[in-house]
């Protein structure tokens, strides 16, 4: 009887906070602050986890069967490729409600392959890490549930840099939370295997759990969280958080000078609105010429109406500060892992699992020109959702922003898998 009490209470709050949603790039809750030190891997088998379910189907092909792969310059993959083994070679734990991740079993023998001096190609020969790939790992096409190669949109995303101040004053006036302290992470799936995935965000009132606040009401109460820092422009403020991460130029107050990253920390639950759709369904523009370029002048033209566009969205990400220790790497993605501009994307892990490499067959943003090529999937995203559906890195900057902010490709991917071990898996 009390355990038909607890789960008709769980499904209850499931219930209450439908609302919620999984973050636009939550971290791994496997990963750990290690996993950019040299690849280190057991000599005796790796553990292994119950397998988790995918979607789609995978067909082993050659690999004349990749569009461009001959063409594709391997120049600087190598060091992500060590970078994502020792992601992979990260123990698994039964974590339901989090992304399914490659199995590490199933890769032990190709990442010792490429620890070994004797076997693992030179790091600056690219022809030498084509051929290293082409002897330990097979392709396999992903398939929709009819049995066809999978076909989807790949977007872009980016790290911004924003410019802001440690203290609130002047032009700094938009804050970038850090998680609040009455913030509260259900996993349901931990009590609960039917209800594997439902990972929900609320707080207490009395005795009863509530959603969080959405970002008007938050902004509305007299009891904020505390504040990493405060950026110059709310569109700016916006867009990185959509991003989930970026970098903060510290112009003014303590640290001037500086630049330092905000890293995702946790959210307030609530599922993302596209302010551009509010824009479109307010007869501003036409929803096909929404981007992040046409929202920022939208909104010079009408700075009034900017806290009215913003609130639209209820979500609201919260952000954790950490150092900037390579310039050229970005933040980490949901696979604990540092992102690699134009070699890291974001994936459906219903279907392609973390820490997997994929070759991707798509075109440059707003072309037909053609760009195939090796990627790593080692991120999520709230709208990456379905078979060969990808977000694809392109690295910091204005430049990079540029690029994202106009992708909306087609695509199809190949799961690249260890030769021995059969089907891609997840863990």
């Amino acid at each position: 009887m009390p355990g038909i009490f607890i789960r008709t209470l769980l499904l209850g709050v499931l219930a209450v906070l439908a609302a919620c949603s999984s973050p636009p790039r939550a971290p791994d809750s496997t990963a750990s602050a290690g996993v950019e030190a040299p690849v280190v891997v057991p000599d005796t088998p790796l553990a292994d986890s119950a397998a988790r379910a995918l979607g789609g189907k995978f067909t082993a092909v050659g690999w004349g069967e990749l569009p461009g792969w001959a063409n594709d310059d391997l120049r600087g993959v190598w060091t992500t490729f060590l970078r994502n083994c020792a992601g992979l070679m990260r123990p698994t734990a039964m974590n339901l409600a989090g992304p399914t991740r490659a199995a590490p079993r199933a890769w032990q023998a190709v990442c010792a392959a490429s620890t070994d001096p004797a076997r693992a190609p030179a790091a600056n020969n690219p022809e030498a890490v084509r051929k290293f790939l082409q002897t330990w790992l097979t392709p396999w096409r992903l398939e929709g549930a009819e049995g066809k190669p999978a076909s989807s949109i790949v977007t872009g995303y980016y790290e911004p840099l924003v410019f802001g101040s440690r203290k609130q004053g002047g032009v700094y006036q938009w804050p970038l939370y850090t998680v609040p302290s009455d913030l509260l992470t259900i996993d349901l799936g931990k009590v609960y295997p039917e209800l594997a995935g439902k990972r929900v965000r609320g707080k207490l009132e009395g005795n009863r759990v509530v959603p969080y606040d959405s970002r008007a009401s938050l902004e509305a109460s007299g009891r904020k969280p505390p504040v990493v820092v405060w950026v110059n422009d709310p569109v700016d403020n916006f867009f990185l958080q959509v991003q989930g991460s970026g970098r903060v130029q510290l112009n003014d107050g303590p640290g001037a000078g500086q630049t330092i990253r905000v890293a995702y920390a946790d959210h307030n639950g609530h599922p993302y609105v596209s302010i551009g759709k509010w824009l479109a369904d307010k007869g501003e523009m036409q929803l096909s010429q929404t981007s992040m370029q046409s929202i920022r002048e939208w909104a010079k033209r009408n700075p009034k109406r900017v806290p009215d566009m913003l609130n639209a969205n209820p979500a609201l990400v919260f952000f954790k500060e950490e150092p900037i220790t390579d310039p050229e790497i970005g933040p980490k993605g949901a696979y604990g892992v540092p992102l690699m501009a134009q070699r890291s994307i974001a994936v459906d892990t219903n279907f392609v699992p973390l820490g997997t490499p994929v070759f991707l067959a798509t075109t440059q943003p707003a072309s037909t020109q053609v760009m195939n090529r090796l990627v790593f999937a080692q991120d999520t995203g709230t709208a990456i959702k379905g078979a060969a559906r990808a977000d694809f890195y392109w690295g910091f900057g204005e430049a990079a922003g540029a690029q994202a902010g106009r992708m909306k490709q087609a695509g199809q991917m190949w799961v690249l898998w260890p030769k021995q071990a059969g089907t891609p898996s997840a863990r």
